[in-house]
């Protein structure tokens, strides 16, 4: 189990929080823009809500090895709402 596979492991994770944030922020501004042309505030996203923050405590505890690559994945997925 040695070093690579840690390093490997955390690259991948960076790699998928990286990949879901910009899909999270392109959703969201489409969101904005949608909702300016019909009139309406959009929310800004709170703690509660933020499912980037969400997604990196989830990779911190799949890296810490408490979430396996199953679990992880399901919450992910349950996270950004897919």
């Amino acid at each position: 189990m040695g070093l690579m596979r840690v390093a490997a492991r955390t690259a991948v994770v960076a790699g998928t929080a990286t990949a879901v944030s910009g899909r999270v922020q392109q959703r969201q501004a489409n969101s904005a823009a949608d909702k300016a042309a019909q009139g309406q505030q959009p929310a800004a996203p709170t703690a509660d809500n933020d499912p980037i923050a969400e997604v990196q405590k989830l990779a911190a505890l799949h890296q810490q090895g408490i979430l396996t690559d199953e679990e992880f994945a399901a919450a992910k997925a349950k996270a950004l709402g897919i």
